[in-house]
């Protein structure tokens, strides 16, 4: 069974190197192809709240996965310190920025990645904190709950990742290896912390007012 570890803190998790990953290469496609990471919110693109929300839960290195107006998200959004990647597939769905994304980690030595995606902005730094230090072993799998349901973000032990990868179609993402191995998934609950909606219509723009 999945492990509620709301208040169980993980033992050595500070000495562990938590990537961030943030998956921020959508078109917004049913928001009238206005990019994600570009929305505004709080007078600054939606990209730069997840990145400080990656950075201030704990999370290192940091890499940001562009896609649609990437050179725009770069010419506008403050990336500084994030290793960026363009994902000339990003229409294939997330499935395909999450498989860049872990493969741009590979070589930095990271334990484990922690995914982020760039239209949550009522998630921040503290449920990315406590996912964060659910963090085991290199086969840890984590992910944020909200009233029991889980979402984002979640954390891939870096043994994890290739079968992640190889998972990763479509728009998809990592949904089909979470439901394989559900019963390896701890669960942190966030819901006090955080709000797991998606700006996807444009009825979903009154959360950035």
């Amino acid at each position: 069974m999945a492990e509620d570890m709301t208040t169980d803190r993980p033992r050595r998790a500070e000495n562990r190197e938590v990537a961030g990953v943030l998956l921020a290469a959508g078109g917004g496609r049913r928001l009238g192809g206005r990019p994600k990471a570009l929305l505004e919110h709080r007078g600054r693109p939606l990209i730069e709240h997840a990145v400080r929300s990656l950075r201030n839960g704990g999370c290192g290195p940091i890499h940001v996965v562009l896609g649609a107006a990437a050179e725009e998200v770069r010419a506008r959004a403050d990336l500084t310190g994030c290793a960026v990647s363009v994902n000339p597939g990003w229409e294939e769905g997330m499935g395909s920025s999450l498989r860049l994304g872990l493969a741009a980690l590979t070589a930095t030595g990271a334990d484990a990645a922690l995914v982020l995606l760039v239209d949550q902005p009522g998630i921040g730094a503290e449920a990315v904190a406590r996912v964060r230090l659910a963090y085991r072993s290199r086969m840890s799998l984590a992910a944020a709950s909200y009233g029991g349901e889980r979402s984002h973000p979640v954390l891939f032990g870096a043994d994890r990742w290739p079968d992640i990868a190889a998972a990763a179609v479509g728009d998809q993402g990592a949904r089909s290896y979470l439901r394989e191995h559900r019963d390896a998934i701890t669960l942190v609950e966030c819901s006090d912390v955080a709000e797991a909606y998606d700006i996807d219509t444009s009825r979903d723009l009154k959360h950035l007012e």
